[in-house]
């Protein structure tokens, strides 16, 4: 990804594991400079400094890091977003809660990034397993 003085954000923290599998799955993870203690995948995403869990963050970890932006999700991080739009910082926390939520979620995280053809590859591949996960849940019920 070449860098310019329009491409941002350049510096993104992930308080919960979801943005950092979908930042790895655009192509976007040098664009993650911080992640929740929880994240698990992609592998190599251990290795970005861990600032937070899910409901507590380090901020002194957090300012030395400088992010651009930090995403968090639901109604349960609203204090450590507070916390961190007091010291400065753009955040975002989202509260998706159904599968149209989530995806307008990815677009919303691929539009971000400027990754709209990615994105529209990702929500359909996400689409289809889920066509698939109802075919074999209506399958298990019909034998």
């Amino acid at each position: 990804m070449e860098k310019n003085d329009l491409d941002f954000p350049r510096k993104i923290i992930c308080l919960t594991e979801e943005s950092v599998e979908i930042l790895y799955r655009l192509g976007q993870e040098d664009r993650i400079c911080g992640v929740s203690s929880f994240v698990k995948r992609p592998e190599q995403a251990k290795s970005k400094p861990a600032v937070s869990l899910f409901t507590s963050s380090n901020y002194k970890k957090i300012n030395k890091l400088s992010p651009d932006f930090i995403i968090g999700h639901s109604d349960i991080q609203k204090d450590i977003a507070k916390d961190l739009i007091e010291q400065g910082h753009n955040v975002y926390i989202a509260n998706h809660r159904s599968i149209n939520q989530i995806k307008d979620y990815v677009l919303f995280l691929g539009r971000l990034v400027g990754e709209d053809q990615k994105t529209q590859a990702l929500i359909a591949e996400l689409e289809n397993k889920i066509t698939e996960a109802n075919k074999e849940d209506t399958g298990s019920t019909n034998t």
